[in-house]
């Protein structure tokens, strides 16, 4: 959410941000509705002060003059009634249309449509060379007896996975690894739940416009988020946090859900896109200071990288363009990393910076070294998401017999064991 008094003083800015992200949003009727709404809430004020003065006259008035007097209070008070549905409408039709509003992008974005045209920034790490048929990550799965895709169809549908084996002690690991290293690097480990509120949906962004990626709960007032972000977000909600306690910095693990709708067709077979996922997030509430916020993206990103390349994986960054960074977004990059059986680079990360539009919506204010309060401005980034990391992870160290080389970083969690898996074809030679 933008602050309404930028809104009326930048109308072309906003209107710019607008038109380069693609949301569908009238700013003019947005526009329309706040005059109105400031004539009727003056109409209302004018109306209120004419009743308090009429009303401080009424003992002072004689026996002749008093029932006019009631009588116009009266009058003032039903004026005053009629009024307030109107300005509730207003109200409520003004919200709706300011949740609506996207943040300003950064003037380094790109200015494109959707993810075809994002930037590529950098790439780093060796694509590996095999000197064998590579397999990709199913076939890798299915021939160590590591996954049943057929019978957890059964039981849960499609987009579902089931691991068996090392393979369930390899997710754990990557897990693991993910909140040690975070916590290496200052971050605060945190362990959320999934269920929430709805209105935690609209502190973080996600509604409206993404109610039809998330799961609801029958019959209750909870929903399944599909980032801990969701959650996190709204823990400070309301709340008036004092200067010394920014920033927070969150590594935060949770359960993820995600409907998928709008991907019929899409990575149907095996674990990049299932329903259920288990996510370790990055989160930060920082002050309302661009350049320190800029710091902490880096910071970040930096430590998303520093996962891939203690995985041992190669990967690439990108910028986002406008089309492609959703709508509170004031920069966005991607990490994509190598997927050898497809011959290309997967999304697997999002480092996102919003300044202070989630903060507008959630109420995470502070106040500042002046004791003035502020709106914190929040960053979030992925640090691990499995199953989909295990999909570059298993196939970028996947040996010529069929086995999976451990990483030197995971080797701690998995016993020191060096190779997973058992042979399962006869190595191949060069």
């Amino acid at each position: 959410m933008l602050d309404l008094k930028f809104i009326r003083e930048n109308p072309g800015t906003v209107k710019h941000a607008i038109e380069v992200k693609g949301v569908n949003l009238d700013l003019d009727e947005l526009l329309r509705i706040d005059r109105e709404l400031v004539e009727l809430k003056q109409r209302v004020e004018a109306l209120q002060t004419e009743r308090n003065a009429n009303a401080r006259q009424v003992p002072k008035a004689t026996p002749e003059e008093r029932p006019g007097l009631i009588q116009k209070g009266k009058d003032l008070a039903e004026e005053i009634k009629g009024l307030e549905p109107q300005l509730r409408a207003h109200e409520d039709a003004l919200r709706q249309l300011l949740l609506r509003v996207p943040n300003i992008p950064h003037p380094s974005v790109p200015v494109g449509q959707d993810d075809s045209e994002n930037v590529e920034l950098r790439r780093e790490g060796q694509i590996p060379e095999f000197s064998f048929p590579p397999l990709d990550h199913v076939e890798l799965l299915e021939r160590q007896g590591w996954a049943d895709p057929e019978r957890v169809a059964r039981v849960s549908g499609s987009r579902s996975y089931l691991l068996k084996g090392d393979a369930v002690l390899l997710e754990m690991a990557v897990l693991m690894f993910a909140m040690d290293f975070l916590r290496g690097r200052g971050l605060t480990p945190l362990s959320t739940t999934a269920l929430v509120r709805p209105e935690t949906f609209v502190g973080s962004g996600h509604f409206p416009g993404g109610e039809d990626q998330v799961y609801k709960i029958e019959g209750e007032e909870l929903m399944l988020a599909g980032t801990a972000e969701v959650p996190v977000n709204s823990l400070y909600a309301g709340e008036q946090l004092s200067y010394e306690q920014l920033p927070l910095a969150y590594a935060a693990i949770s359960a993820a859900f995600r409907s998928e709708a709008g991907s019929a067709g899409r990575d149907v077979r095996g674990l990049i896109r299932v329903h259920e996922f288990r996510k370790v997030e990055q989160y930060v509430m920082t002050r309302a200071d661009e350049a320190e916020a800029l710091r902490w993206f880096g910071v970040i990103l930096e430590n998303a990288e520093g996962l891939l390349r203690e995985l041992e994986l190669p990967y690439r960054v990108v910028q986002n363009v406008t089309g492609d960074m959703g709508a509170g977004k004031v920069l966005m990059y991607d990490i994509e990393t190598w997927v050898p059986s497809e011959h290309k680079y997967r999304e697997t990360h999002s480092c996102s910076y919003l300044g202070d539009w989630q903060a507008r919506r959630t109420g995470l204010r502070y106040r500042d070294e002046h004791g003035k309060l502020v709106y914190a401005h929040t960053l979030n980034n992925t640090g691990i998401a499995t199953p989909r990391i295990l999909v570059p992870l298993l196939e970028n160290h996947q040996q010529a017999d069929g086995t999976i080389r451990v990483p030197e970083a995971l080797r701690p969690y998995l016993g020191g064991r060096e190779v997973l898996g058992v042979p399962v074809r006869e190595e191949a030679t060069a």
